[in-house]
C-alpha cells in the first residue's frame, strides 16, 4: 500500500480537517466559517507597494534571513508595541508564515524522546511538527467555560524529559488570551526547569478584552523565547505566508539552520509590502481590533439566541460553541453534516485534543467575515431548529 510507506511517526497525522471541511464548504456552496481567512483584503497601500514590486521587482531569491527593509520592521515593531529591543541582522528571520516558522523551532530544538508541553486544545500543525521532529506531546487541557491556564496542571506536566512548552496566546481555538498572571506562573516554571519556550502570537492585534503581552518581557525569558508571528491575520493577507521569527541570536540562529533547508526564502514582492504594513499608524491596529469585535458581538448573540452554548472569545478570528443543547453529541459528525444539511462550514474542536472527550461537543465558527456574511450563516444555521 502507498499509504504503508509514509513514515510510522507520521502515519496519524491524515488530511488536516481544514481541508476537508472546506473542500465540504466548496461542494456544498456553503458559507465557509470554517478555514481562519477573511472574505475582504487588507489595506490598498499594502497591495499597491506589493504590485509595484512584482513589476519592478524585487521578485529573485530574498536572502534567506529576509529582506533587510522587513526585518528592521519587525524589530520596530515589537520596540513600538512591547518595549523589546531587537536586532535586525541577528535577532530577527523571515519566515513562510508562522507554521513554518513553528515547525523549523521544533525542529530545531526538540530530538527523539523530548517532551513538549502544549495548551490543548491546539492548532493541528503544532501534533505535525512535534510529530516530524519524534518529541512527544503533552497536553495542559484548557477547559469551557473560561478556557483558563491551570498553572498545577502546567508544573505537573513538566518531566526531566520535557525540552519545550509550546504556547499560543491569544489561543486558538478557544480564544482565551492568557493573562499576565497567567504569562508569569509560565516564565517561572520556564526558568526553574530551564525550558525554552516557543510562542505562536498570530493574533496579537486581535484582542478584544485584555491585552496581549508577549512572554518575552518577563524576567528571564528573553533568553529562553522564539517569539513568532505573522503579517496574515494581522493585514488580512493570508495567502501571502510572511512571518517572522524574533529572539535572541543563538536561538534564531538554530531556527535559521533548519528554516534553510524548508524554504529557504518566499514571497520577495510581498516582504516589501509587509515591511510598510508594519509601520501602520496605531489607528490602523485599534480599528482592526474593534471591526472583528463587533463581528464577534454580532455571531456570538446570534449563535445564542439559535440555542447554542456559546463561549465568547477575548481574542482571534475565532468563537467555540457546544452543539449538545441542539441534540448533537459529536462536533465533527457535526460539522461534516452541516455542510449538506444547512449549506454552513465549521471546524470541529475534537481534531485538536488529545482527551477527546473533553473536545468532542465543542465547534468552532470564523467570525472574520462580512457582517452581511455571517448574517447569511446565521440565517441558514436557523433551519437547524426546523
Amino acid at each position: 500500500m502507498v499509504g504503508e510507506r509514509l513514515v510510522p511517526h507520521l502515519r496519524g497525522l491524515g488530511t488536516t480537517i481544514f481541508a476537508e471541511m472546506s473542500a465540504r464548504a466548496e461542494e456544498t456552496d456553503a458559507v465557509n466559517l470554517g478555514q481562519g481567512f477573511p472574505d475582504v483584503d487588507g489595506p490598498d497601500d499594502i497591495k499597491r507597494l506589493v504590485a509595484d514590486a512584482i513589476w519592478h521587482g524585487p521578485n529573485q531569491y530574498a536572502p534567506g534571513i529576509g529582506f533587510r527593509e522587513l526585518r528592521e520592521a519587525v524589530a520596530a515593531h515589537q520596540k513600538r508595541f512591547y518595549g523589546l529591543e531587537v536586532d535586525p541582522d541577528s535577532e530577527v528571520l523571515i519566515t513562510a508564515g508562522a507554521t513554518e516558522a513553528v515547525t523549523a523551532a521544533l525542529l530545531a530544538f526538540v530530538d527523539a524522546g523530548d517532551d513538549v508541553i502544549a495548551l490543548e486544545p491546539y492548532y493541528d500543525s503544532y501534533a505535525a511538527a512535534i510529530a516530524m521532529a519524534r518529541g512527544r506531546r503533552v497536553p495542559v487541557t484548557l477547559h469551557a467555560p473560561d478556557f483558563r491556564l491551570d498553572i498545577a496542571a502546567l508544573q505537573a506536566a513538566v518531566t526531566p524529559r520535557t525540552k519545550v512548552i509550546l504556547l499560543n496566546s491569544p489561543h486558538n481555538p478557544t480564544g482565551t488570551v492568557l493573562t499576565e498572571e497567567e504569562l508569569r506562573a509560565v516564565a517561572e516554571v520556564a526558568v526553574a526547569h530551564d525550558l525554552l519556550v516557543i510562542t505562536d502570537e498570530v493574533y496579537e492585534h486581535l484582542v478584544y478584552e485584555g491585552r496581549h503581552i508577549p512572554i518575552a518581557t518577563f524576567p528571564g525569558m528573553w533568553e529562553r523565547t522564539v517569539t513568532i508571528s505573522s503579517a496574515g491575520k494581522t493585514f488580512a493577507f493570508t495567502g501571502w505566508k510572511i512571518g517572522w521569527v524574533t529572539g535572541p541570536e543563538p536561538l534564531v540562529s538554530a531556527v535559521r539552520t533548519v528554516k534553510q533547508f524548508l524554504t529557504y526564502t518566499n514571497a520577495a514582492p510581498m516582504q516589501r509590502g509587509i515591511a510598510a504594513g508594519l509601520g501602520m499608524p496605531d489607528a490602523y491596529f485599534q480599528q482592526l481590533a474593534a471591526d472583528l469585535a463587533r463581528k464577534r458581538d454580532f455571531l456570538c448573540t446570534g449563535l445564542a439566541e439559535l440555542g447554542f452554548t456559546v463561549y465568547p472569545p477575548a481574542g482571534t478570528y475565532f468563537v467555540t460553541v457546544d452543539v449538545r443543547p441542539l441534540g448533537y453529541l459529536d462536533g465533527l459528525a457535526f460539522c461534516r453534516d452541516l455542510p449538506y444539511r444547512v449549506g454552513v462550514a465549521a471546524i470541529p474542536h475534537v481534531v485538536f485534543y488529545d482527551h477527546a472527550d473533553i473536545g468532542r461537543p465543542l465547534v468552532r465558527f470564523a467570525f472574520c467575515k462580512r457582517e452581511d456574511v455571517l448574517a447569511e450563516a446565521l440565517r441558514r444555521l436557523a433551519r437547524l431548529r426546523g
